[in-house]
């Protein structure tokens, strides 16, 4: 499950609630295409804006809704407590997997991060991505950390940052050397997944693929079958959105996409987050057109 392509699409969220029908309609697109697996309520899916009842129904809508698909449901949040009950809604709810990124307030030390993982993966019964996002999370994960972490029953895969080629191979093996052989490592930050994917990485967290499935898998499965060429062509066709990715956030670049393609409404995104400036937009259409990923 934790390898190849996992998409993760948005939540379109406003003050009134998720916008229930479009959610279901952005997973089932997902499941259609052929991802790997969804990954719903990751931090392109908002889950730390939602309320426990909406990140519930949200896992049981995704589970239906992806028909055979694995789904990973985020189940991050700052207390333990709230961690367990979250675990608890996804499992019922029949998520294949849970992600889990340390969120913080006051800054974690290893062993408060660790304590979370070690009690967490003691009540799960379905296997766990530990997400190592330091840019959202500020937490910084050693190779020690990691190795302690993927030790414990129930972990799966870790998702790590997006790195250069030469840089991911010398991280992922770094990884493998202290990790037990049947946890996967996939990359996420999209515009250098390919990096991560001709690096050694088993799997790509993608934003992209929640919203341009067959985009990202064109350059997943050329990587998977050793043709590097293809897949850093197909990469470096996509600089535009990535340029786009790295000046105003990914999930704000996904969010406005979904209004552009008429999968969303607008707003989608929760108060205070907003969406792109109207310059920004029309750079964003503009850009979607020039790739065909346009209506």
């Amino acid at each position: 499950m934790f390898t190849g392509l996992s998409a993760f699409p948005l939540t379109p969220t406003d003050e009134s609630g998720i916008d229930e029908l479009a959610f279901v309609r952005l997973i089932s697109r997902l499941a259609a295409a052929g991802v790997d697996s969804i990954g719903a309520l990751g931090s392109t899916g908002g889950y730390a804006y939602l309320s426990r009842e909406q990140r519930a129904w949200a896992a049981r809508a995704a589970v239906e809704a992806a028909g055979i698909t694995p789904v990973i449901v985020g189940i991050g949040a700052l207390r333990t407590r709230q961690v367990l009950d979250l675990a608890a809604d996804a499992h019922a709810a029949g998520a294949a997997g849970v992600l889990l990124a340390p969120m913080t307030y006051q800054p974690l030390n290893d062993d408060e991060v660790f304590g979370l993982y070690e009690a967490v993966t003691a009540e799960l019964t379905i296997p766990l991505v530990v997400y190592d996002n330091p840019g959202t999370t500020h937490v910084a994960f050693s190779d020690e950390l990691h190795g302690r972490i993927a030790a414990l029953p129930n972990v799966g895969s870790i998702k790590i940052p997006g790195l250069t080629a030469t840089a991911a191979r010398a991280r992922i093996a770094a990884l493998r050397a202290v990790i037990p052989p049947h946890v996967t490592i996939g990359v996420s930050g999209d515009w250098l997944a390919i990096g991560g994917l001709l690096g050694g990485a088993d799997a790509w967290y993608s934003v992209l693929g929640g919203l341009f499935p067959e985009t990202a898998m064109s350059i997943t499965r050329a990587a998977q079958a050793g043709d590097s060429t293809a897949a850093v062509a197909a990469s470096d066709q996509l600089e535009p959105l990535w340029a786009l990715f790295r000046r105003h956030g990914s999930l704000r670049v996904m969010s406005a996409a979904a209004e552009t393609l008429g999968l969303a409404a607008s707003p989608n995104l929760p108060l205070p987050l907003l969406g792109l400036d109207p310059v920004a937009r029309t750079e964003l259409n503009a850009t979607l057109r020039e790739l065909g990923l346009g209506n």
